[in-house]
């Protein structure tokens, strides 16, 4: 099966397992987001930007898990404004539960590189920005690999090696050792970041 023919195929899977997944999941989220809101106040849900296939702009939603940023209180950098709480919500994966509307609506797919920020698209090499050419995913090859411990070439190398590859049995693959990375805790942020720290170029290790 070729990749286009796949990522049709792909597509319809994402939305009737993101479905399915919505109405599954729909005590927890209700659960996480009054703690949330009890927590952190409102707005319970983190919306941003992020470029998807062929670099179109959507919007991303998770459970919020920062403070407003303060500079009085010296909440500045994410690593700052990441709450204990806003932590453990990660730690876990609960935060990326919304994050199944956009599968639903055609935005993402469950297996792909993960949406960055929009500011890096005009910082990728022609072949890291290869990583466009598929719905960008909740999980991906690089996030099994070692999560936000990976440095960046390494993790763009990553992406473009499952653009590539891509195929049933590579997402199977990546499905199943996510379990095990969500359940382990592996990578969730890099030192002294709040996730990893941020990209500065093609040629960045």
């Amino acid at each position: 099966m070729s990749g286009r023919t796949y990522d049709r195929v792909k597509r319809m899977l994402d939305t009737v397992a993101s479905a399915a997944a919505l109405l599954a999941t729909a005590p927890v989220q209700l659960g996480v987001a009054l703690t949330v809101a009890l927590r952190l106040g409102r707005p319970v849900l983190f919306r941003q930007l992020r470029p998807g296939r062929d670099g179109e702009l959507f919007e991303l939603v998770k459970f919020r898990t920062m403070t407003p940023i303060d500079p009085q209180r010296g909440l500045v950098t994410d690593a700052d404004r990441l709450t204990p709480f806003g932590r453990r919500l990660r730690a876990t994966s609960l935060d990326e539960l919304p994050t199944l509307w956009n599968v639903l609506v055609g935005d993402m797919s469950f297996v792909g590189p993960r949406p960055l920020l929009p500011e890096y698209l005009s910082l990728y090499s022609p072949d890291q920005a290869r990583r466009h050419e598929v719905r960008p995913g909740i999980t991906g090859l690089a996030q099994v690999a070692g999560r936000n411990h990976v440095e960046w070439a390494d993790r763009l190398a990553f992406d473009i090696a499952y653009v590539s590859a891509r195929s049933p049995s590579l997402d199977a693959r990546i499905l199943w050792q996510t379990l095990r990375v969500v359940l382990t805790r592996e990578g969730i942020s890099s030192a002294g970041e709040a996730t990893m720290a941020p990209f500065r170029g093609a040629a960045e290790r």
